[in-house]
């Protein structure tokens, strides 16, 4: 039983190229494949965390000006509109825009765990079994706080039981 998120890990190769890139660069600096090709004996390093805590921060500044821009929408749409279709249109953008925020809102929150675990040194370890969470698992979740294989145990228990 193999998932897209194991795909995408397995396909996420090293590149012996960018192997050595980090000792050169700042943190902000690095992408995303030179983190990756980074040995194994320096996971979770000083490097490696500044460049998650970065990359953290700036998905937080992105989502608060979408957040700005959905009260600006809001607030231009609010014009009384005759038409009963128009306005049954207008309530349903901006109800989807509403549980977008919503979901945001609660992707921030997790944003934030996630800058706090930095900040104790537990991050990128699974919650569940202490092990690495893996760098892939990281770049393409930052907010990621459980391994792959804990993560499936989850989603399988969820499946069979519910919540």
């Amino acid at each position: 039983m193999t998932t897209t998120l194991q795909k995408s890990v397995a396909a996420a190769k090293k590149d012996p190229k960018l192997a050595n890139n980090w000792k050169t660069k700042s943190a902000e600096e690095l992408t995303d494949a030179e983190v990756q090709a980074m040995p194994e004996s320096e996971y979770m390093n000083d490097k490696q965390m500044a460049f998650f805590r970065h990359k953290l921060v700036q998905l937080k500044q992105a989502m608060h000006e979408n957040a700005g821009e959905t009260t600006e929408h809001l607030r231009e749409d609010t014009v009384v509109v005759p038409d009963p279709a128009d306005r049954a249109t207008i309530e349903e953008e901006h109800a989807l825009e509403l549980r977008t925020r919503d979901r945001e809102r609660k992707l921030l929150k997790k944003i934030e765990q996630s800058i706090g675990r930095i900040d104790a040194g537990d991050y990128g370890y699974c919650d569940e079994t202490g092990e690495p969470i893996g760098v892939p698992r990281l770049i393409a979740r930052p907010t990621a706080t459980l391994s792959l294989e804990a993560q499936q145990r989850r989603e399988l228990k969820q499946k069979m039981f519910g919540d």
